[in-house]
């Protein structure tokens, strides 16, 4: 039950009516937002003053027409004009009070499948074979995997794929340095780390000076390191049996590395395929890319102009999708998946949940496929802010600056532990019952609170901003946290459990809700906005505003704890009735929070 688009279907025909032109009325629908502050009112509607203005009439006589229109009926309980033409909605609590009975007999929360479902491929994590995750991925890895649940929630098909980085001249330089200067005890101990410091030593000793337009000017000693670096890479792409099964190896330790990660953070995909599964598509593409005229040969390499040259200069190529020595680039590789994913799953949208820096690579790539004939999906590069250090500089293995993710989790984790046991002493010291826990179920509860915190922490942020790290604000249980929606989870579990109550009874045939106070009534509005939420969620890509909602429900059911008894209610009937507004929040969090990947616990 969407709250909103009921709304918005009140006030449809009203609107078409003054505006004579059905397909105008969108614009002004949108103009229908929550009120800020439930004194207003539910709702507020400021779509008057702009549709006085098209019908060149004063707004408050417009904003009085629509309110007459629309008082006297089952949905609104008061259709108010404000100020100039501010129309503020305030819901009948009859009208409530049935859509929380039927959220409550409904297994999916009134939330039903979309009527069309889509097929959406959601590209995320992607992380670089033969480098360790860190910090600076978790982003890409849970904003990626929360939208994949909200998808496959609302009942689209979801393909999940994690495109690895395992191809091209990097792992020539890695073969080179892992022949020639690999420390054998160290590669046993940590082969990661120890495949880390060969590509940095290798790069050390082939870098060079960037010239202008890219060009890289080495010394004859680090030309001939490049030149055996090349050589390699070349033995690689050209199926020598020593080099493929070293390269080989190089993605079991990375897998075996990032899996435990991914099973930590409870991350899942259907495909992982990376750059090196094109590879023998990359010919193919370049030379059909050059045979529509989409792409041409500059100076030995074969490259994209997209983009009209200015006036007196030069035209300056968008990509080079083939390079001078043969060699093909990333922009290559990105076509050949756009092709295969369209030939094979005929998607509805392809998301890449990368970060902005790559943004310019994204548009060049979709105006390609477009070009190419690709452009039938949608194809949407979902990017995010920067994870940044104290420094305001982006975190970056390269510089040392960025904390690896096995770390921050096992901290995040030992950091729930200690934080439970502090509340358990706590409680004990007030003389309150805390159950006794086994080993097991203390390190269940360590890892949701600490690896909830951190996944909270990160998808409470709008996405395309940038956000500093902090651990202590990760972790903290202040406020807007994963651990104060776990533990309100828990409160309402508690209640339950303590009034010995069935909530299955309470699901299969939900008894008459009374929202006679005012708590009770802000509550119920909250809880019927959850699907409005998620549909906003998915419209904009934007799992945070998830967290919004939880904070905003964590909130309101605070209020009603404080002031509305529930095992000691006033009569039975008022005891049921709360009793639903309790089961049904827990049910509503236990959902949102499963939608951002964080898990929630019976006891605390």
């Amino acid at each position: 039950m969407n709250l909103l688009k009921t709304i918005q279907s009140a006030f449809a025909p009203v609107v078409e009516s003054l505006l004579g032109e059905p397909s105008a009325v969108s614009p002004y629908l949108a103009m229908i937002k929550p009120t800020n502050d439930p004194k207003y009112g539910d709702y507020q509607a400021n779509l008057a003053m702009p549709l006085a203005k098209a019908l060149d009439r004063v707004p408050r006589e417009v904003a009085q027409e629509i309110a007459k229109s629309l008082s006297g009926g089952e949905l609104f309980d008061s259709v108010e004009v404000a100020g100039p033409g501010f129309i503020n909605l305030r819901l009948r609590s009859e009208w409530l009070a049935r859509q929380v009975r039927v959220m409550q007999g409904d297994p999916r929360l009134a939330v039903p499948p979309a009527e069309r479902a889509k097929t959406i491929i959601i590209d995320y994590s992607s992380p670089n074979v033969a480098k360790p995750l860190h910090v600076g991925h978790l982003r890409s890895t849970i904003i990626g995997d929360s939208l994949k649940r909200i998808f496959r929630f609302l009942g689209h098909r979801v393909i999940a794929d994690n495109h690895l980085g395992d191809w091209g001249t990097q792992f020539g330089m890695l073969l080179y340095g892992y022949k020639h200067f690999r420390d054998d005890e160290a590669l046993r101990r940590d082969p990661i780390n120890e495949l880390v410091r060969l590509y940095v030593h290798v790069r050390n000793l082939t870098k060079g000076r960037e010239e202008d337009e890219g060009e890289v000017s080495r010394t004859e000693e680090e030309a001939a390191h490049y030149a055996r670096c090349l050589e390699e890479t070349r033995k690689l792409q050209a199926g020598d049996p020593e080099n493929v099964a070293i390269w080989q190896q190089f993605v079991r330790w990375t897998m075996e590395t990032v899996a435990p990660i991914y099973r930590l953070l409870d991350v899942s995909f259907d495909h992982y395929y990376g750059e090196s599964f094109y590879k023998d598509m990359l010919p193919e593409v370049v030379e059909s890319l050059l045979q529509r005229g989409i792409a041409e040969r500059s100076e030995g390499a074969v490259v994209l102009f997209l983009s009209p040259a200015k006036e007196g200069e030069p035209r300056r190529a968008d990509a080079v999708i083939q390079k001078k020595d043969g060699a093909f680039t990333y922009m290559t590789s990105d076509l050949a998946c756009i092709k295969y994913r369209m030939e094979r799953w005929h998607p509805d949208a392809i998301l890449y949940v990368v970060g902005t820096p790559q943004s310019q690579h994204f548009q060049t790539l979709f105006e390609t496929a477009r070009r190419w004939g690709y452009g039938q999906a949608e194809l949407r590069h979902i990017q995010f802010g920067s994870v940044l250090g104290n420094d305001r500089k982006m975190l970056s293995t390269r510089n040392g600056g960025a904390a690896a993710l096995s770390d921050l989790l096992a901290l995040a984790v030992a950091r729930g532990g200690e934080k439970y046991e502090e509340t358990r002493a706590e409680r004990l010291a007030r003389g309150e019952e805390v159950p006794e826990l086994d080993a097991a179920e203390r390190q269940a509860i360590a890892e949701a609170v600490g690896i909830g915190a951190v996944k909270y922490a990160d998808l409470a942020q709008n996405r395309i901003s940038d956000y500093v790290f902090s651990l202590e604000k990760m972790l903290s249980t202040d406020g807007n946290t994963a651990t104060y929606m776990q533990y309100a989870y828990t409160r309402c579990r508690g209640i339950l459990r303590k009034g010995q109550v069935e909530a299955q009874s309470l699901r299969d045939h939900p008894p008459p809700v009374s929202l006679s106070e005012p708590a009770e009534r802000v509550l119920a509005v909250q809880l019927c906005r959850f699907e409005e939420t998620l549909a906003a969620a998915a419209d904009e890509y934007a799992p945070h505003l998830l967290t919004v909602y939880l904070w905003e429900l964590a909130r309101s059911y605070s209020r009603f704890f404080e002031s509305c008894p529930v095992l000691r209610a006033d009569s039975p009937e008022l005891r049921q009735s709360r009793l639903v507004l309790v089961d049904l929040t827990s049910r509503v969090i236990r959902q949102a929070l499963e939608l951002l990947g964080i898990r929630t616990l019976e006891r605390m």
